[in-house]
């Protein structure tokens, strides 16, 4: 790609810019209208980084001040609920290289001098000012803390909460509160340096909210018209809804505790060391009907990514990149999972995806492989899930369209005509298992080139019955045909069945196709283009002997073998090529990925029916 500046992704020359968004139409499809704004001003698309944003609340302190007055170290999972279906806990009064190390990766990620101290605001409940961490809160914080969710309401709270966490406060800078009445139950639970000072500070925020004196169970506390809580349990502070203080309590007088549960203790055991926080999903607590990929919420998003099986997610930072370790545990005795087998969600997939990632093409600047992906919970319901949370956010296409005619299509309509085949491929029925799923080996997605008219991008299925993916072109493209897509035969090199299809949504014609590679594997591809297929099945290089190979290798370290490169620099130029920049789904991110450089992905077992995927984000070096 030609360029007209020294900037080092390679920015695309502002006549090249013209001439993508011309080809697109004269008016930007993926501008969204004023209506469309608002929406997702108020649905953020935060879901996607759950686990990081929900570390970002729990360790919303960390490298605030100086080390704890004197006081033991006592950990918040102790007097949280077993049942508590999402737990977050960090070490926010962090010392030696994990505190130089949280600071220094927070100030390239943010740009600014002191990333936490603005965050100090989750602790400011209903009614009480700005709170000054030195003044306010440093004189008596622990090392550690937690937050956890009995329940996440139905009110958006916690997805409002992330919302804010992620895009910095909004603009006043502060963070919801998102408990109480029509909002979450559940509780921040917060280690104490200094009791005296602690109950003071409790009293105050009481006091500021119009709470009055209650007590359960024998233990006093103070609650709000408004359904907040404030207490002291043993030595902790606890902050939330009047229910989520009466689950500390009831698991502080001998109830089952997180600390206590057999899947949490063994995520916990191998834990990597260093971990600024981390968080723990519990499958078995989520919510009846929420879960899964036809759900929405962070419920869904969680079994999305972890499946039947219980997750933790790690975050490692160090002066360089940012780590994340999800780990998925086998699902306990008794779980759901019994009658539908084990899944691992996406974590499970994309750790054995490997061998698929070195196969796909080795110019891709996305690569991503999915293991084998057919059955429920595996890696194309999994790809569908995150889809269609995606496509959730976004409020509805029609509305879009309305609000501005000219507007021919919408990223939510985008997302509706990527879900097309997906859903299609891993419906759930005795007919779509035996026309698809019977056949599907491991997967792997790509995408190359950083403007419109050079974009390629596909799935790509190895399929262990030719006969039977092949027949699958034809059934996939009446199946689309039904769903009111157009479905045409079409010949493209190297492939032995294809179709281009037209689906609702999208601006461009997918093109599905089965072949034979080099090797004589059959795969099975659906790509943006006839040329993105007759990459997939024939590309000039692969991943496996590209430098992205090599790099991402090095980023995991511990002899992972990469089954994720992402160069962020080549994503922010096409978003940015198509306008995708100002969407208000999208700009918040902005910041974030001009500050980093690349995502690497990769699989490890770790014994005892534990897998790890490793995510490490490269962050640009600090400007001197």
């Amino acid at each position: 790609m030609r360029v007209d500046s020294p900037h080092p992704w390679g920015r695309p020359r502002q006549d090249s810019l013209a001439r993508e968004r011309r080809a697109w139409g004269d008016a930007n499809p993926w501008r969204p209208s004023r209506h469309s704004r608002q929406e997702r001003d108020r649905r953020l698309a935060a879901l996607a980084a759950i686990g990081l944003a929900l570390t970002a609340l729990a360790a919303s302190l960390a490298g605030c001040g100086s080390s704890p007055s004197t006081g033991t170290s006592a950990d918040p999972a102790g007097a949280v609920p077993a049942a508590a279906p999402v737990y977050a806990g960090a070490v926010v009064r962090p010392t030696g290289s994990l505190q130089s190390d949280a600071l220094a990766a927070a100030k390239k990620l943010t740009h600014q001098a002191d990333p936490y101290r603005r965050l100090v605001a989750v602790l400011q409940t209903p009614g009480s000012p700005a709170l000054d961490y030195g003044r306010d809160v440093a004189p008596w914080l622990g090392p550690n803390a937690g937050i956890f969710f009995t329940s996440l309401g139905s009110s958006g709270s916690v997805e409002s909460l992330l919302q804010q966490a992620l895009g910095g406060g909004g603009a006043t800078g502060t963070i919801g509160w998102p408990f109480g009445a029509g909002g979450a139950q559940g509780a921040i639970v917060l280690d104490t340096s200094d009791l005296a000072k602690a109950r003071s500070f409790v009293a105050g925020a009481a006091a500021h909210a119009g709470a009055h004196a209650s007590s359960y169970r024998g233990v006093a506390y103070q609650a709000s018209s408004g359904g907040d809580a404030f207490a002291v349990v043993d030595r902790f502070v606890v902050l939330g809804s009047e229910a989520g203080v009466h689950a500390v309590i009831d698991t502080a007088q001998g109830g089952a505790s997180l600390k206590s549960d057999a899947s949490y203790s063994q995520l916990l055991s191998v834990a990597p060391a260093g971990a600024l926080a981390h968080v723990y999903s519990n499958p078995r607590a989520l919510p009846k009907g929420r879960a899964g990929a036809g759900g929405r919420g962070l419920p869904a998003l969680l079994t999305t990514l972890g499946g039947t099986s219980p997750l933790d997610v790690s975050l490692v930072p160090s002066s360089s990149s940012i780590a994340l370790d999800a780990d998925v545990g086998p699902s306990p005795a008794g779980a759901a999972s019994e009658s539908t087998g084990r899944t691992s969600g996406l974590v499970g997939a994309a750790a054995a995806g490997n061998k698929a990632f070195g196969e796909l093409p080795g110019e891709s600047w996305l690569a991503a492989g999915l293991g084998k992906i057919g059955g429920a919970g595996g890696g194309l319901q999994g790809l569908q899930g995150l889809l269609s949370l995606v496509g959730t956010l976004g409020g509805s296409a029609a509305a879009e369209t309305a609000a501005s005619p000219q507007v021919a299509v919408s990223v939510k309509g985008v997302i509706e005509g990527l879900l097309a085949p997906l859903k299609a491929l891993a419906a759930n029925s005795a007919q779509a298992r035996r026309d698809f799923e019977s056949w599907m080996g491991e997967a792997g997605t790509f995408a190359s080139g950083t403007s419109i008219l050079e974009l390629k991008a596909g799935l790509v299925i190895d399929s262990n019955d030719p006969a039977a993916s092949r027949a699958a072109v034809a059934k996939l493209a009446a199946a689309l045909r039904k769903t009111g897509g157009e479905a045409t035969p079409a010949t493209i090199l190297g492939a032995e069945a294809a179709v281009e299809a037209k689906v609702t949504g999208l601006p461009v014609t997918l093109a599905i196709a089965d072949g034979r590679d080099s090797s004589g594997q059959t795969k099975f591809v659906i790509g943006l283009s006839t040329t993105s297929v007759q990459d997939a099945l024939n590309p000039p290089s692969t991943m496996s002997s590209s430098a992205s190979y090599g790099a991402a290798q090095r980023a995991l370290g511990e002899g992972i073998q990469p089954s994720i490169a992402v160069n962020l620099a080549s994503l922010l130029s096409l978003l940015e090529g198509v306008g995708l920049g100002e969407d208000p789904s999208v700009s918040p991110f902005l910041p974030y990925l001009r500050a980093s450089t690349t995502l690497s992905g990769g699989g490890k077992d770790l014994g005892g029916g534990v897998q790890r995927l490793r995510l490490v984000l490269g962050l640009q070096p600090a400007k001197s």
